[in-house]
């Protein structure tokens, strides 16, 4: 049933007018060189913005998405029912005593909820075949709820509670989308209303310094806020502000928020956040540059062309066949199925991944010619290559973010781009992606600077060990629903893949919010050349006696992994975890060790004694050189995505896995790991790298040095933890090296030093060189001959980046 209310009769005005309002310090018009169509057409662009462009709304999936938007807009103008504390009788926005400041957060909430709610509607009235496009009668509705809002919650006289966030982003955004949309049909005295409330809640000084809240994702929206305001109230000093704000996004940083020269991107100070966060800052830049271009404001600061290097260099290493990797999403990889509409998906890797794919298409616009052209190149391989959830049938992506990926799968002026291959370290993020042909992986790992995980606003709470080690990865046409398919509410958190931790019952959310559990380690980092690497982690339990060296050589078709001097007192069992798979509602595949397969029912473990090699069926290989006492278990694991996350729904899932895993046991002193990683090998493939016992050779696997030689491929690496030397190679100091000979008679030695702290370092390798021929400023010395002795200078301001030299053999 449709509802219409008696309210106060307002003059309208059009959305040329221009308005002349005294706001006590926040005057409505100012700058008088703007044309006062200027705004207009600001207005105008970023309708075009929010509702998209191009489409044929009759053409699927365009028709379907609008009918559905005119079917919730009806339905929630049905429910529509202004009482005194609320717009919408399940949407209450407040309490007069909260009992704790999560539940005052979530009447924080509440408030930012019936704003989108009315946005949803103004959605419907503007957008063509809704039912509702142009409905008087509920453009009347709309602006009745926003009256009410302000007269009841979100004015200047209120003084906030719960979040931050809801107050200085969430609700002025959706205000003022939809005075955008609904600009004619509000009056001068409305305009001024809702404009003045958010000069309450989100006044210049927002923007006044770089810190705290206004930082990186944060500061790009409360500048979108503050540019919506200066058009919806025709305030040229207000978008002049906004964009000026911006500029101290754009730098590098070299420590907390923002983009770092090696590609990292961090939010709340130690949170890898490329995928939510970053991906937040990436739309609204997007739209902001989209918004401003061509007029009075537009974005003209030199350091914006660092975000347009940040496409490459930051966002598409975390990006495989349409996701966007868990381990840069933070707290979002825990928000699943959505508590009030329980076969909604709110997100996973790949619905987050469509929406960061949308957000480049649209930031290509305000790019060069070249880069545009490259990035729908990508975007168009991404689109094609997600055979596990179609980008353009996501039901989670915006009708604007779906319509921006149509055009680019449609225009045929565009050819797919593959993903590419190589190894990236991001160091100040503690993070890794090694990308080969069929598959791609990531390491996640935890120092001083970056958090175990994170949790806040009751959600992941059990990531506890994500930075422990995790070994994630997918293959090209498998496995792409690994982590997306309830993993985080199923999976055993003690038993991440990759990771070394005690067992120790941790509560959830140990730790603190807000990314505050940080190991006191240094040592997190590694050496690469872009194609291979060799990267390490001293890893420190989360409030644990744990402690334990971790080493990953990430090779053509494998990663070597390593562990030595696992050490802990908990009164718990340790272990570290080889694998752990997501098999899915009913998985059966087949696990086969040193040629025997194991038994397919659930539940079912044991302990293999002696194994060379196991090979899980339509995954991959893992290889145990020397053999090794490995467990086995499969079994059904039943959770809820509440359990993780209190927000989400309270509904059982159940899905199969098979994980195998070393058992170190209780108080475990100086313990050992070994194996090798083959993703995508078939069981000949891996019976025959386990045969093959010269292929790998472990030069060291202690709490002083972890290192491994691969002669096929001329690789040696070696995680220094304490200098010392392993194999031909000696170090004075802890770093990290690796060395790939060349076919043409060259080589390429790589160094850094993850600990930041080196002033000074020699590197000796016991193999004859010929001459240096090229080398970085920070070697101060090298001599030649029948061993290489290289001299590094102060390497503690180098930000644990790789130190490359190319030799000439002798």
């Amino acid at each position: 049933m449709t509802r219409s209310w008696s309210r106060r009769t307002f003059l309208r005005t059009t959305g040329s007018t221009a308005l002349v309002l005294g706001l006590t310090g926040s005057p409505l018009l100012s700058g008088q060189a703007v044309a006062a169509d200027e705004f207009g057409t600001l207005r105008a662009k970023w309708r075009t913005l929010v509702l998209g462009e191009g489409f044929s709304p009759t053409a699927e999936p365009f028709r379907t998405r609008l009918a559905e938007l005119g079917t919730r807009a009806a339905e929630l103008r049905a429910t529509m029912a202004p009482a005194t504390g609320s717009l919408w009788p399940d949407a209450v926005w407040t309490d007069p005593e909260p009992d704790t400041d999560q539940e005052s957060y979530g009447y924080s909430a509440k408030m930012n909820e019936n704003y989108s709610r009315l946005l949803t509607m103004a959605q419907a009235y503007r957008q063509p075949g809704t039912g509702l496009t142009g409905d008087t009668g509920l453009a009347a509705d709309i602006v009745t709820g926003l009256d009410h809002l302000y007269d009841r919650i979100y004015n200047e006289g209120q003084t906030r509670y719960g979040n931050w966030y809801n107050w200085q982003i969430g609700a002025p955004q959706a205000l003022l989308d939809t005075c955008v949309l609904m600009y004619d049909q509000l009056s001068a005295t409305q305009t001024a209303n809702h404009c003045r409330a958010v000069d309450h809640f989100v006044p210049d000084s927002a923007v006044g310094s770089y810190t705290g809240t206004s930082t990186g994702a944060n500061r790009v929206d409360l500048c979108r806020v503050l540019v919506l305001r200066g058009i919806v109230g025709n305030s040229s000093a207000k978008v002049t502000l906004a964009r000026n704000a911006l500029s101290p996004v754009f730098p590098y940083v070299t420590s907390g928020d923002g983009l770092h020269a090696d590609g990292s991107f961090i939010q709340h100070t130690s949170v890898p956040y490329a995928g939510t966060y970053g991906a937040v800052m990436l739309g609204g830049l997007g739209m902001l540059f989209a918004l401003l271009a061509g007029s009075s404001w537009a974005v003209t600061d030199p350091n914006r062309q660092i975000v347009l290097d940040a496409v490459e260099n930051a966002w598409a290493p975390f990006l495989y066949n349409g996701l966007v990797m868990d381990n840069v999403s933070g707290r979002g990889a825990s928000r699943g199925i959505s508590a009030t509409d329980p076969k909604r998906i709110q997100a996973d890797d790949h619905l987050r991944g469509h929406g960061i794919l949308a957000s480049i298409v649209l930031l290509g616009q305000g790019a060069s010619a070249a880069e545009n052209a490259r990035w729908r190149g990508l975007v168009k391989g991404w689109i094609q290559r997600d055979y596990y959830s179609p980008p353009l049938s996501d039901p989670a992506l915006s009708l604007v973010g779906l319509a921006r990926l149509k055009s680019v799968a449609e225009d045929t002026s565009v050819s797919a781009i593959a993903e590419p291959t190589g190894h990236r370290l991001f160091p100040s993020m503690a993070r890794a992606t090694h990308r080969r042909p069929g598959w791609a992986a990531s390491i996640s790992m935890a120092n001083k600077r970056i958090t175990y995980y994170e949790t806040g606003n009751g959600e992941n709470l059990r990531g506890w060990h994500t930075g422990a080690g995790m070994l994630s990865w997918w293959g090209d046409t498998y496995a792409n629903g690994q982590y997306s398919d309830a993993f985080w509410p199923t999976v055993d958190p003690y038993r991440l893949p990759g990771t070394t931790a005690s067992r120790l019952v941790l509560a959830d959310g140990a730790g603190g919010d807000w990314g505050a559990p940080k190991p006191d380690v240094n040592w997190v980092g590694g050496a690469t050349d872009g194609a291979r690497a060799a990267v390490g982690q001293y890893l420190r339990g989360l409030q644990s006696t744990l402690m334990a060296k971790k080493s990953w050589f990430c090779l053509d078709d494998a990663i070597v992994c390593l562990g030595a001097g696992i050490t802990c007192t908990d009164p718990a069992r340790v272990e570290s975890v080889v694998e752990n798979r997501n098999l899915g509602p009913g998985g059966t595949h087949a696990l086969t060790v040193d040629g025997t397969v194991k038994p397919v029912g659930h539940p079912w473990s044991e302990t293999l004694t002696g194994a060379t090699w196991a090979h899980i069926g339509g995954m991959g290989g893992y290889v145990f050189p020397g053999g090794a006492t490995v467990k086995a278990l499969r079994e059904e694991r039943t959770g809820r995505w509440s359990d993780i996350n209190r927000s989400m729904a309270t509904t059982p899932i159940t899905r199969r896995y098979l994980t195998l895993w070393t058992d170190h046991g209780t108080n475990p002193s100086d313990a050992t790991y070994a194996y090798v990683l083959m993703p995508g090998a078939s069981t000949t493939q891996t019976a025959a790298r386990a045969a093959d016992t010269g292929w790998v050779q472990i030069l060291a696997n202690t709490d002083d040095q972890q290192g491994v030689r691969v002669p096929s491929l001329g690789f040696t690496g070696v995680n220094f933890w304490f200098g010392g030397t392993a194999g031909a190679l000696t170090a004075t100091a802890p770093c990290s090296v690796m060395i790939s000979e060349k076919g043409d008679g060259t080589a390429v030695i790589c160094v850094s030093d993850p600990m930041r702290m080196q002033t000074g370092l020699t590197l000796t390798w016991n193999r004859a060189v010929a001459s240096v021929i090229s080398k970085p400023s920070t070697v101060t010395g090298a001599t030649t001959g029948s061993s290489l002795n290289l001299t590094f200078g102060d390497l503690s301001g180098t930000f644990g980046a790789t130190q490359r030299i190319t030799v000439r053999l002798g």
